[in-house]
């Protein structure tokens, strides 16, 4: 006769599925009581396959209950990312078993909220979390207090490593530089600009080889070549075809940019631009591409802002998406504030946020709140 886990696995209904947006994931639970057990689907982030699960054992009543005691009594049916509830609920995070998480088990830097709505809104939110995480007895989150009833985890994933083949001992790995970040995105913007420029043109930048016009920027002087910026920029290109003044006098004046951001910006476009240093002026450089109708800059920074979105700078992002139309990025604003519920962490914020902001930002904002309202 099967267990009774393995009798009720099935998967697929609205209480197993985990949403997924950026490096968040959100499992909405809407019936959980004592002794319950649940299992997700699958959801992908990064090159692996995570769970949260749909299944409901009875746990024995085990006077405080050890780890051990409790691993040993789910061990056939603790699979994947797993909420388990009797006294309290444990939370179990994990990839799916499987050939690229036996052969690259995930180092995992992570955050894991649980939220009831109430009346009133409660929530509960572990520390910053690191662990190698290779099977479901690697990790284990305990959170005191019966809450019965519908509720919400979220995993909020601040990085994600493959472990080296020697990685034996935890946390000390994860820092090393031979276990490198898997987000698809990491290398896609040196790739990118490398494959777009010889390396010539950044020897000829960096070593200002026949330059032939100035940039004045807000606080130094950069050089660099007409036919460069021309090839890249319909902006520059027709300065330097027209009879203006910055083709009669070689210079072009960038007053709402810094010597660093400027030099970021010819970084990109000679090719010589590295990923920190993109990262930290990619607002300057969504300014910029906006300005000079510089294309590939511009869905670059999109794609690396909407990659990690936080409830730190949701707002600032949903602003600058609104301010250089970048729907994706808008939409991705939206979604984790009124979908993934993080609107109620921004409170204090969104007074002001509203004080200034567009009325038809205000409107799309009423119109996302109305789409995903449900009455009680």
């Amino acid at each position: 006769m099967q267990p009774a886990a393995a009798m009720n696995s099935g998967s697929g209904g609205a209480d197993s599925r985990v949403e997924t947006i950026s490096r968040l994931a959100q499992w909405r639970i809407d019936t959980f009581g004592p002794g319950s057990y649940r299992r997700s689907d699958p959801f992908k982030l990064g090159i692996w396959n995570w769970l949260v699960s749909s299944c409901l054992v009875s746990i024995p009543q085990i006077p405080n209950p050890s780890i051990d005691e409790e691993r040993k009594i789910h061990r056939q049916t603790s699979r994947y990312l797993s909420v388990e509830k009797n006294r309290c609920i444990l939370v179990r995070l994990f990839p799916e078993p499987g050939r690229v998480a036996k052969e690259q088990p995930p180092f995992a830097r992570f955050l894991l909220r649980l939220s009831w709505p109430g009346p009133p809104r409660r929530s509960c939110v572990s520390p910053v979390l690191e662990h190698l995480l290779r099977t479901s007895d690697d990790f284990v989150w305990q959170v005191d207090g019966m809450h019965h009833g519908r509720f919400t985890v979220d995993v909020e994933f601040l990085d994600l490593r493959v472990a080296t083949n020697n990685a034996s001992t935890w946390p000390c790995v994860f820092a090393t530089e031979s276990s490198s970040s898997i987000w698809p995105s990491e290398g896609m913007v040196q790739k990118t600009a490398s494959t777009g420029a010889l390396g010539c043109l950044s020897r000829m930048l960096t070593e200002s080889i026949h330059t032939d016009v100035t940039i004045n920027t807000t606080d130094g002087v950069l050089k660099a070549h007409k036919a460069v910026l021309a090839a890249c920029s319909p902006v520059f290109e027709s300065m330097f075809v027209h009879d203006l003044k910055e083709k009669e006098s070689s210079t072009v004046d960038i007053d709402d940019m810094c010597l660093e951001s400027c030099s970021a910006l010819l970084g990109f476009i000679y090719g010589t631009i590295q990923q920190e240093q993109f990262r930290k002026h990619r607002v300057p450089l969504l300014a910029a591409a906006n300005k000079y109708g510089i294309g590939d800059i511009k869905d670059c920074c999109e794609e690396s802002l909407l990659e990690d979105i936080s409830s730190g700078n949701v707002l600032e992002r949903l602003h600058v998406a609104w301010l250089y139309q970048l729907e994706r990025l808008k939409k991705g604003c939206l979604t984790y504030l009124f979908v993934f519920g993080k609107i109620y962490d921004v409170r204090d914020e969104i007074h002001s946020f509203f004080h200034h902001a567009d009325r038809e930002l205000m409107l799309e904002m009423f119109q996302e709140v109305l789409s995903v309202w449900k009455p009680i």
